[in-house]
């Protein structure tokens, strides 16, 4: 995976931008001897904001820019003049893309369309200048609320791939080459086990101009929910597909067998995922004759619909094509709002280890001491007004 380009897990440290202090400035101007307070208030800090865009399909563009940092709101000043908001810092990233507490392992956000915005995290409120504190009996106040500080959080960014079809089969079993026949994809194919060792997605053609996403996913072996193979990394990967369709060649000892440990590895990882509708597929299919499709038939698993298909003959591709429309466009099949689950902070580490994201990215910052005359003023809502 060292040459590839493919980016899908990244962790980066935020930090939103402080508000602005207040300003305690006296007006003084000739012929003006009481001017009274003026002070202006602080401008707002710059939000961290997360934004969907359809272009990316990798994370590779944090993967070497790790610092997010928001601009600081500037003070107010005399006048009655606010200090000018802190500049946003937006970071584009795939639709798919979820977001994890990398300290604590909580589930955060996540972005699925182009153009959706998530604030990650809020600058700092701006302080009021002491104008706003004037009263009566206190007409010269010299203290002025200091800006909201910044916050600050280090995220664990993964790419969940969004696709309609989700191949799901062992190392192969013909993923690939279903993929570059049905689509312009052209995945690498070779004869031999985990060619595949990225995800890919394809543009299925359906009749009358109609078509769906197909998503290819590196072979699931026997213990993948558990770290072995490729499977566990890119298993994430089929948690949004509407549809997975399983895939085993026609020349294995046991097809129900198969099919019942791919379904196991998927059970493991998420359980949610049994809820999504599930086709077969026997691959290889053009080795058989019918009299031999006729023997399999029965001792194929009950409930799902099937299929016997060769990518390379082209056998069944159309009734495979059909039956995936058919299943994708049930009102049942429809793609709910998925729960994100929060990851168990021991597995975490081991997962940031493995991916080589266990460094800390912490920043440090010097203190402008623009805060050394700030009055200690508690914050209270009734005190704000949304800038």
């Amino acid at each position: 995976m060292a040459e590839s380009n493919f980016v899908d897990y990244v962790k980066i440290y935020c930090r939103s931008g402080k508000g602005g202090r207040g300003s305690t400035h006296m007006r003084r101007e000739k012929y003006i001897p009481n001017g009274g307070p003026d002070g202006g208030d602080g401008g707002r800090g710059g939000h961290i904001i997360l934004r969907g865009n359809r272009n990316y399909w990798t994370l590779l563009h944090l993967k070497y820019d790790r610092h997010a940092m928001a601009g600081h709101g500037e003070s107010g000043s005399k006048n009655k003049s606010f200090g000018k908001d802190g500049a946003d810092k937006v970071i584009e990233v795939p639709c798919g893309t979820v977001v994890y507490n990398a300290e604590t392992g909580e589930y955060v956000c996540d972005v699925t369309e182009h153009g959706q915005e998530v604030v990650l995290l809020k600058g700092g409120r701006g302080g009021q200048g002491n104008w706003h504190f004037r009263t009566a009996t206190r007409q010269a106040p010299r203290f002025a609320q200091p800006g909201e500080p910044m916050q600050e959080m280090t995220v664990i960014l993964e790419l969940k791939l969004l696709a309609d079809v989700g191949l799901v089969g062992f190392p192969n079993a013909g993923k690939s080459t279903l993929l570059s026949a049905v689509s312009a994809a052209k995945p690498k194919i070779a004869d031999y086990p985990f060619t595949t060792l990225e995800p890919n997605l394809g543009i299925v053609s359906y009749r009358d101009g109609k078509s769906f996403v197909m998503a290819d996913i590196p072979g699931i072996i026997e213990g993948a929910s558990e770290g072995k193979g490729l499977g566990l990394r890119f298993l994430r990967h089929i948690e949004r597909n509407s549809l997975l369709l399983f895939m085993v060649p026609a020349d294995s000892d046991d097809i129900r067998k198969e099919y019942e440990i791919l379904l196991n590895e998927l059970r493991t990882f998420n359980p949610e995922m049994l809820d999504k509708q599930r086709v077969l597929a026997i691959t290889k299919s053009d080795m058989l004759d019918q009299e031999l499709m006729d023997e399999i038939e029965p001792t194929l698993p009950e409930g799902i619909p099937h299929v016997f298909i060769s990518s390379v003959s082209g056998l069944g591709i159309s009734v495979l094509k059909d039956i995936l429309w058919e299943e994708l466009n049930k009102e049942s099949n429809k793609i709910e709002a998925i729960v994100h689950r929060a990851k168990d902070v021991n597995k975490l580490q081991q997962e940031l280890k493995d991916m080589g994201e266990d460094e800390e990215l912490d920043y440090e910052y010097e203190d402008d001491g623009d805060d050394e005359d700030d009055f200690d003023y508690e914050y209270e809502e009734e005190d704000w007004e949304d800038k």
